[in-house]
C-alpha cells in the first residue's frame, strides 16, 4: 500500500484514426491497423511512464542491468531489432510480465524470484518481445478501436489485464466497457500467448539457449496454480479460478503441451550454458514478497515502516494490500476492514473528512482515543447512486507523522455486517503507532543462496519465515512436483535483511 493517489492508466486522451495498412514482421501479411510503428513507439513511452508511477521500477541498478543486458540481446535477434527496446524490472511481488507496444517490456522482481536460471528468465522475456514483435497490442487496440476504445486505452488495457490478473481485469473492463472490450481480449488472447510462446522458443534458439527453457517457464506458472490451490485447501477456501484473466489466455495444462510440441522440432544442437549461476549471483539479496515502502504483511499483522503504522487482523481474517488502501477481509469474504490515507484536499478535521469523504445524508460521531491516537467515530447512512440508503461506520484516526487515516467498515449485507462487528472493532482498536517491537518483527525478505543440505527441504523450512515455507522453497526452486536437488547444489532461500 503505497497510499498514493494517481490516475488510472486508462485516464488518458484517447486517439481516433481511421487506420492504415502494414506488414506484420513475423507473418509477413498485410494488416489494416491503428497503430503504425511511429504510433506504437509514441503511445509506448506514454504508458510506460504510467507503468512506472503505479508499480515503480526496483530500486537495484544491478538487477536491471542485468535484465536489461539480457533482453536487449534477446531484442537484436527479434524480428523488429530496429525499435529502441526498453526492458525494466518492477517492484512487485506479483508473479508477472507483460509488455507494451513500441518495445517496452516490464519483468516483476515477484516472477524473477522463481525462475531458476538465465535461460528461463529469457523464455519469459522472449515471450514478452515476441507480443511486440507480432504486433499484438496493435491488434488488440486496433479490434479496440472498432469497439468504440481510443487506442491508448486499448493498449493499455491489455498491459494492465496481464499485470493485474483478473481482479484488475474486472475493474478495467468495467470502467471502459460492459462486456465489449472483455470480448475482444477474450477473443484474441489465446492465440496471441500460443503464439508469443513459439516466438519465445525462437529467440531462445537464435541466442543459443535450449528452447526447452520455455517448458520450464510454463511449468512454473502451472506450479502456481497447483500451489494456490494447495494452500486455499488448506485454509479451508476454494481453489482460485483455473484457466487465467477474463479466460483471455490459454490454460497452463495447454500452454505447456503446445510448448513442449514446439520445442521438440527444435535440433537437439549444442546449446550454450543455461546461466543458473550468474542468474543466481544476479538475485543474490532480490527483495522477496511485499515491499517495505509499501508495507508488509507479517502472520496476523501488517506494517508500514515508511508511515510508521501497523494493524492486527483478527483470527481467520487476511490482509489485502493494493496501491491505494488495506483491507482486512474474513474468511467468509463478506465482511472487511478498509484503511486509507486521508489525502490533504479532504481536510484536517475529522467533521470535514467525514463529509468529503463519506458524503453522508445523517450520523453522528463520538470521540475515541486508540492506543492514545485521537480518533472520531462515524455511524450513521448516506444514498447510493440508485437512491437506497447505505449504512456507513468508519473511523477518522490522527496517526504518527501528522498523517490522518480513514478505518470504513464495509459488509455484504447487514446480517454480516452485525455477525463480523466484534471482530471488525477488534481490527480497529489494533491500529496503532509501531513499537520497537513492531519494528524488528517488519524486516524485509531477500532471496540468498545456500548449498542444498542434508536435511533437505524440511531442513531449510526450518528457519524460514515464509508461510508454508517446505512447499514455498520447493516451488521457487523447481521441485514442487518432487524430487531434491543434489547435496551442496546452491539453491533460493528466502531470509531477513
Amino acid at each position: 500500500m503505497r497510499f498514493l493517489v494517481f490516475s488510472s492508466l486508462l485516464a488518458v486522451t484517447l486517439l481516433a484514426g481511421c487506420g492504415t495498412t502494414v506488414v506484420n514482421p513475423v507473418t509477413g501479411q498485410a494488416e489494416r491497423t491503428v497503430m503504425d510503428e511511429a504510433t506504437e513507439v509514441a503511445e509506448g513511452q506514454k504508458a510506460h511512464q504510467q507503468v512506472l508511477q503505479e508499480y515503480g521500477a526496483y530500486p537495484d541498478p544491478a538487477v536491471q542491468a542485468y535484465v536489461n543486458t539480457l533482453g536487449q540481446k534477446l531484442a537484436a535477434q527479434s524480428h523488429r531489432k530496429q525499435l529502441q527496446w526498453h526492458f525494466t524490472v518492477l517492484d512487485s511481488p506479483e508473479i508477472n510480465a507483460f509488455a507494451l507496444p513500441g518495445g517496452f517490456v516490464y519483468v516483476t522482481r515477484g516472477l524473477m524470484a522463481y525462475v531458476d536460471s538465465e535461460a528461463d528468465l529469457a523464455g519469459v522475456v522472449g515471450h514478452e518481445i515476441g507480443h511486440v514483435t507480432a504486433r499484438h497490442g496493435a491488434q488488440r487496440a486496433t479490434s479496440e478501436q472498432n469497439a468504440g476504445l481510443g487506442v491508448l486505452a486499448a493498449t493499455v488495457l491489455g498491459a494492465v489485464l496481464e499485470s493485474q490478473g483478473l481482479s484488475g481485469a474486472g475493474q478495467l473492463a468495467g470502467q471502459v466497457s460492459q462486456s465489449v472490450a472483455a470480448g475482444y481480449i477474450a477473443s484474441y488472447g489465446r492465440e496471441q500467448e500460443l503464439q508469443a510462446d513459439g516466438l519465445g522458443a525462437e529467440y531462445l534458439a537464435r541466442n543459443n539457449f535450449d528452447p526447452h527453457h520455455m517448458v520450464d517457464v510454463i511449468t512454473v506458472l502451472k506450479n502456481q496454480e497447483r500451489f494456490a490451490a494447495d494452500q486455499a485447501r488448506a485454509d479451508g477456501l476454494p481453489p482460485p479460478a483455473q484457466g487465467g484473466w477474463l479466460a483471455s489466455h490459454p490454460s497452463n495444462d495447454q500452454r505447456l503441451q503446445a510448448i513442449t510440441q514446439l520445442a521438440n522440432q527444435y535440433n537437439k544442437g549444442n546449446y550454450s550454458d543455461e546461466g543458473r549461476a550468474r542468474y543466481l549471483k544476479a538475485i543474490q539479496g532480490l527483495a522477496f514478497g511485499e515491499s517495505a515502502d509499501q508495507g508488509l504483511s507479517r502472520g496476523h499483522n501488517f506494517y508500514h515502516v515508511p508511515l510508521g503504522i501497523a494493524l492486527t487482523a483478527p483470527a481467520g481474517w487476511h490482509f489485502q494490500n493494493t496501491a491505494d488502501q488495506l483491507a482486512l477481509v474474513n474468511t467468509a469474504r463478506d465482511a472487511m476492514l478498509v484503511l486509507r490515507l486521508v489525502p490533504a484536499q479532504a481536510g484536517r478535521d475529522p467533521a470535514t473528512i467525514i463529509r468529503t469523504l463519506l458524503k453522508p445524508t445523517q450520523g453522528r460521531t463520538e470521540g475515541a482515543v486508540i492506543n492514545g491516537l485521537q480518533a472520531t467515530r462515524f455511524s450513521g447512512a448516506r444514498q447510493n447512486a440508485q437512491g437506497q440508503v447505505q449504512p456507513i461506520e468508519a473511523t477518522v484516526i490522527s496517526g504518527p507523522g501528522n498523517n490522518t487515516y480513514l478505518l470504513q467498515w464495509g459488509a455484504r449485507d447487514a446480517a454480516a455486517l452485525q455477525r463480523a462487528r466484534t471482530a471488525l472493532r477488534t481490527a480497529e482498536e489494533s491500529f496503532r503507532a509501531m513499537t520497537a517491537q513492531d519494528r524488528s518483527a517488519a524486516r524485509p525478505w531477500v532471496i540468498k543462496t545456500v548449498a542444498y543440505p542434508k536435511g533437505g527441504f524440511a531442513e531449510l523450512a526450518r528457519s524460514s519465515p515464509v508461510e508454508a515455507p517446505e512447499a514455498q522453497l520447493r516451488l521457487m526452486n523447481g521441485y514442487y512436483g518432487g524430487g531434491e536437488p543434489a547435496p551442496g547444489q546452491l539453491v533460493k532461500v528466502v531470509q531477513p535483511r
